[in-house]
Parts: C-alpha cells; structure tokens; sequence
C-alpha cells in the first residue's frame, strides 16, 4: 500500500463515509416508497432497496478496513500492517450488479416468459463479468490486468448489445407515458457502468502510486452512488409513473 497524503487519506475517507450515508438514505426511501407504487412494481422497488441495503453494509466494512490499514507518521499516513480488503467491493458487485439489471427488467412488466429468459440472461452475464474482472483487480503487473480487463469486457458488451438491440422492441411496446422513462434507464446504466472499467485501467495508464489508489477508490466509489442510489431511485420513479397512468 503506497504512501498517502493527509488529502488524499481523507479524500478516500470523507467518500466511503458520504457513500455509506447516500446508501442508507436511499434503503430507506426505496423500503418506504413501495407503498406508492402498484403491486406488479413492487419486486423492482424492493429490490432496488436490497441493492443498496447490501452496499451500504459492504461500504461500511470497506470504510473500516481502510481505517485500519494506515497509521499516521510524520504528516503522511503510511500501511498499518493491516491489508485493505478491496474484497469487498468484488463481494459488493457480485451481488448487486444482476440485482440492477433485474430490476429495469422487473419494472418494464413484461411478460413472465421474457421477464424470466432476458432477466436470467443479463444477470449471469453481469455475475460473469464481475467475476471475470476480479483476478485483474488484485494483479500487480500491468499484462495480467489487461488481460482479465478484456475478457470481462466481453460480457459487459453483450450486455450492452442486449440493453440495446435485444431490449428494443420490448422497449417500444412500452406505454408512450414512461416509454422515454424506460429507454433513458438504458442510457443511465450504460453511462455509470462505463464508470468500472476506465477506473479499472488508470493503474495500467501511468497513474501510479498514491495517485492511482485515490483515484481507483473514489472513482468506484462515485459510480457505486450513481449505480445503485441513483438508479434505484429513478426505477422507483418508473414504477410510480406507471402506477399514477394505471398501467
């Protein structure tokens, strides 16, 4: 673990603290906010707020495994002996990242065949992804991280193929009301998923050393805020729009 700056300690610091208060607002909200939305709607709410619930948890024992892993000495905060399980954050993923695409499946009410072959299908690939990402994530040489990075990318491209092309006419049978709702719930995944693998490779471009471990950690961090948070509450947005309109 590199030496870091006080800055930059409490840069990391300050976010996994803001993170783990963004989650817990958010579980609320999404537990609380069920009751306003249709039957049929309830599945993707509730599990909007088990994503976060499971990131709030996992945040707050990465919070606790960064504290531990550095004492200050002299003006910098230098490695404890304790290792920084970034673990956590794999764990994390594994778990919530199929949890987010099932939950733009389970909102758009499709028919239970398609629900439970398009939502089976973009879980396992998210599930591999992540997995795949993992061995890329704890190597020290930049080859090896390339390598891993590449094969999780190609999961992550059916996914956006599928997103895209496979989604679309389900997509365009949507109700004219929340049809643009649902397509930009597309869009919002895309965009803050792109987030993981450009923070994945900014070791591997030069930023090295203290540099590269804040900003792999904040960078992570802020995704996570608009992945989950975020997304969670704009499906619960879909879902009381459809109810409002009786769809």
């Amino acid at each position: 673990m590199d030496l870091l700056t006080i800055g930059q300690y409490n840069l990391v610091f300050n976010a996994f603290s803001f993170t783990i208060a963004v989650m817990g607002a958010a579980t609320v909200f999404l537990f609380l906010g069920r009751s306003q939305v249709a039957p049929q709607y309830k599945t993707a709410v509730t599990i909007s707020g088990i994503v976060t619930m499971i990131a709030l948890y996992h945040y707050f024992r990465i919070y606790q495994s960064w504290e531990a892993a550095f004492t200050i000495n002299n003006g910098v905060f230098k490695a404890s002996g304790a290792i920084f399980n970034d673990a956590y954050r794999y764990v994390d993923w594994l778990l919530t990242v199929p949890l987010l695409l099932l939950e733009l499946i389970l909102v758009m009410g499709l028919s239970r065949e398609e629900t439970v072959k398009k939502g089976t299908m973009l879980s396992g690939l998210a599930a591999l992804m992540v997995i795949l990402g993992y061995p890329g994530e704890i190597a020290a040489d930049s080859g090896t991280r390339w390598l891993w990075w590449t094969l999780s990318m190609i999961p992550f491209l059916i996914i956006l193929y599928q997103l895209f092309v496979g989604l679309s006419k389900s997509i365009e049978a949507q109700p004219a009301s929340v049809r643009g709702l649902v397509s930009s719930a597309r869009w919002i995944t895309i965009v803050t998923w792109s987030f993981y693998p450009v923070v994945f490779i900014l070791p591997m471009m030069g930023i090295g050393g203290s540099e590269s471990t804040t900003a792999v950690q904040v960078g992570y961090t802020i995704a996570d805020i608009l992945a989950k948070a975020g997304f969670g509450v704009y499906i619960w947005l879909i879902a009381v729009r459809k109810t409002d309109a009786g769809i």
